[in-house]
């Protein structure tokens, strides 16, 4: 039996037929845009601490220490604000305090030495201006800034006369000045020999010397009463 002819003209047209390519879709159009820089964002805390350590520097251009000529050892330099902390510093190891001085102090800043643990301003305080009351005579005999880093330290050596019994004593030691990213000190180490003692007893009393000293020293309550004392 033969194939009807409509069916085999619909066979051919389909064998002939090409087969159908997929329609090309166009390129989506990019555009090359230069990469700009990313500014980093400044938060209040970053301006808060830029302000304090501009408000430090400020600080510690308008104090004048007495103590100027700051010896180091070869090849340490220190910039003006080290300077003045150093000079600062080396006047009250001499007798010399003045609340002005103490201003580039934190005011939970700490003192440390053999003797006591003096930490916040009421304590510390009281050791700077008890020097005064305790020695007649106070003569620095050498000092050196032998590291300009953080800290800052120093070799001193300084005699003491004792008030009214005229003993007297020539300590040696390494002072240890260490500051916060303000500028300002909040820690300094006075190491008779290089040492601190360390045991249950002797920071007893040194705690005790700490607690004692406010309420036997008078500090000054403003710059008049400080210019009294000669300061």
């Amino acid at each position: 039996m033969s194939t009807p002819r409509y069916v085999r003209t619909s066979v051919e047209a389909a064998r002939a037929a090409k087969p159908l390519r997929p329609a090309r879709l166009p390129r989506p159009f990019v555009s090359y845009e230069p990469t700009l820089a990313r500014t980093p964002i400044s938060t209040s805390a970053d301006s808060s601490r830029k302000q304090s350590r501009v408000q430090s520097r400020s600080m510690s251009s308008s104090v004048q220490p007495e103590t100027t000529n700051i010896q180091t050892a070869s090849g340490v330099s220190l910039d003006s604000h080290q300077k003045t902390l150093v000079g600062s510093v080396l006047d009250l190891f001499a007798g010399r305090p003045s609340l002005e001085k103490l201003q580039l102090w934190k005011d939970d800043g700490v003192f440390e030495d053999p003797i006591t643990v003096a930490r916040g301003r009421k304590q510390y305080e009281a050791q700077w201006y008890g020097l005064q009351t305790a020695f007649s005579e106070i003569e620095r005999l050498h000092h050196e800034v032998i590291d300009s880093g953080n800290p800052i330290v120093m070799n001193l050596k300084t005699r003491y006369v004792v008030k009214g019994i005229g003993k007297e004593q020539t300590i040696s030691s390494v002072v240890n000045i260490f500051t916060d990213s303000n500028g300002k000190i909040e820690k300094v180490e006075d190491k008779w020999d290089g040492k601190l003692p360390d045991g249950p007893f002797s920071n007893a009393m040194r705690k005790l010397n700490a607690v004692t000293v406010p309420n036997i020293v008078g500090v000054p309550k403003n710059k008049q009463e400080d210019a009294q004392k000669g300061n």
